[in-house]
């Protein structure tokens, strides 16, 4: 069993600032990439940010430059700072884990999501 937590959304102004956290843990041997989606009403889920367990990182191009992803390996945990938030970022941002368990099967995670709205 692997569990993503989610923490960190919230309301905030536009041109605000909030940082998301994501902690996996269970029955976890590896991981490779971690990362953000999100979904606004009546969208479709789109990637947000990701990076890999090299560090490598590719962002959503409507977020380059205000959001920052990173990752803290020793805590399987992503987190992902969000500056100069617009009210077209408000969706639920979920959490992705890409990983392999203890019974050596590779597998996709989802977080519950957490809610995120920017508004004046």
């Amino acid at each position: 069993q692997v569990q993503l937590v989610e923490s960190g959304g919230g309301l905030v102004q536009p041109g605000g600032s909030l940082r998301l956290s994501c902690a996996a843990s269970g029955s976890i041997l590896s991981m490779y990439a971690m990362g953000w989606y999100r979904q606004a009403p009546g969208k479709q889920r789109e990637l947000v940010a990701a990076i890999r367990s090299g560090g490598s990182t590719n962002y959503a191009d409507s977020v380059k430059g205000r959001f920052t992803i990173s990752r803290d390996n020793a805590k399987n945990t992503v987190y992902l700072k969000m500056n100069s938030l617009k009210p077209e970022d408000t969706a639920v941002y979920y959490c992705n884990a890409d990983l392999v368990d203890v019974a050596l099967r590779r597998e996709d995670y989802w977080g519950q999501g957490t809610q995120v709205t920017v508004s004046s």
